[in-house]
């Protein structure tokens, strides 16, 4: 993989001191955008990302219904203004194609809500909510109001067993002697019983063979082959990619028990993968593609801007950067308390809890101390918060999983947010994601936390 030079993503400013955490908020309050809930809101923000061809949208948790809404807004201007081609998602490849056939007219779906019943694994709201099934329906009715075709699509690796159906169901159609061949590769899985862990269990441990090599050789095939008879591109291109999936999710299941830094590698540079394969495939003639790509800030914003890089560990965000330098443009997302959809525990029902206030000398308590309730801070080309932001400092990440007892060992890492993000949005009290499906856990909620603070 290339590197062409990107932004600097050097530590704190050469013969600078750390600047102080009131010197700090001082310049955020010179330099930050209040935002309003007006239509140019986000002028500035568009201005800024100009022709880049990577915007990357980011958010400090996977439940917190404002990240979602200025997410949506900011990428329906880009459809609208930037013809962006297609938004990808931190989602499972086979579930996401099924909204992808929904927004571009070619599915027996209904709804947005039906077009959204694919995700039914854990954490099912994260894309099955009230919020990504407006922009769904939205977008479908762009695309068929206006002759466009911007799909939606996943980057994730968790469908290992489902993207193997995906391919047998492709070449049952065209070629059923290769999907016979497919299916005595794919056999090699059948003792996991269509559990992935097992599966990487078994393997990493000796207890049952690596089905490495058949993986491989069924990408391979198809790879090597071309569109035959009726069968539109596009679907050799899903079968393709649920293909490559199941190769990397093969690897992915069995590093989980090797080690946390190799596995969040693995499942970050199979991400990377799927957004070249897609770039590749949605380019035209003079007109290189372009995307929106919605996952979390530990994925998008620079990893070599947080201790995720003291770890080994890189991410999507920096691969793209490497790659494709100013071609790429990041946005983070921040709150500073509030509420959010969470579990309490890895595959436990979703439920509104209650998000504690930022540390104390975080850039969450930073940001929360400019006493506005909504901005935006645009960091790219900004020299005089480039200075006062780019000293590590503690930031906080929630994903599906909130654990507010551990929180400054669960949920902080170190981060230099001029070298992180080229733009922030800081939301200082938010809400909740509204689940399509609410469970009693979430319509109750939780009270209010009593753990004492400094945890």
């Amino acid at each position: 993989m290339s590197s062409s030079a990107g932004p600097s993503r050097t530590g704190a400013v050469a013969g600078l001191a750390r600047p102080s955490a009131a010197e700090i908020v001082q310049g955020l309050r010179k330099h930050l955008q209040p935002l309003f809930a007006h239509p140019s809101d986000y002028d500035r923000l568009l201005t800024a990302i100009g022709t880049a061809r990577f915007v990357l949208l980011g958010e400090a948790s996977h439940g917190t219904r404002e990240f979602y809404r200025e997410r949506i807004e900011i990428t329906q201007r880009l459809i609208l203004e930037r013809h962006i081609d297609a938004v990808a998602l931190e989602a499972d490849w086979p579930d996401a194609w099924r909204v992808h056939r929904y927004v571009s007219g070619h599915s027996d779906d209904g709804s947005a809500a039906q077009a959204l019943g694919g995700f039914e694994r854990f954490p099912a709201w994260m894309w099955r909510n009230t919020e990504v099934a407006a922009f769904v329906q939205w977008l479908r009715n762009h695309n068929l109001s206006s002759g466009s075709q911007v799909g939606i699509y996943g980057l994730d690796l968790y469908s290992l067993f489902r993207s193997m159906q995906q391919v047998l169901d492709y070449l049952e159609r065209i070629d059923p002697a290769a999907a016979q061949q497919a299916r005595a590769r794919y056999a090699c899985f059948d003792h996991a019983r269509e559990d992935s862990q097992t599966y990487g269990l078994r393997a990493s441990s000796g207890l049952s063979r690596s089905c490495e090599d058949e993986v491989v050789s069924q990408l391979s095939d198809l790879m090597q082959r071309s569109v035959e008879g009726q069968a539109p591109c596009d679907e050799l291109f899903h079968a393709r990619q649920n293909a490559r999936l199941v190769r990397n999710a093969e690897a992915y299941y069995r590093s989980l028990f090797g080690g946390r830094v190799s596995s969040w590698n693995l499942r970050d540079k199979h991400m990377m993968e799927t957004v070249q394969a897609l770039e590749r495939h949605l380019q035209r003639p003079g007109r290189p593609a372009r995307l929106a790509i919605w996952a979390h800030n530990s994925h998008l914003g620079d990893a070599e801007a947080t201790d995720m890089a003291e770890h080994g560990q890189w991410n999507l965000g920096q691969l793209l950067r490497q790659r494709y330098g100013q071609e790429v443009f990041t946005v983070g997302m921040s709150t500073y308390s509030g509420t959010v959809t969470a579990a309490r525990d890895w595959d436990e029902p979703a439920q509104r809890r209650q998000v504690r206030p930022g540390l104390a000398g975080s850039w969450e308590d930073l940001l929360h101390q400019a006493e506005v309730d909504r901005f935006l801070v645009l960091l790219r080309g900004n020299e005089a918060l480039q200075k006062l932001a780019s000293a590590a400092r503690l930031q906080r990440a929630i994903g599906v999983v909130y654990r507010p007892e551990t929180e400054r060992q669960s949920h902080y890492v170190m981060a230099r947010l001029a070298q992180q993000f080229d733009a922030l949005l800081h939301i200082d009290h938010s809400h909740a994601l509204e689940p399509l499906d609410k469970g009693p856990a979430w319509v109750n909620g939780e009270v209010p936390e009593t753990y004492p603070s400094g945890l």
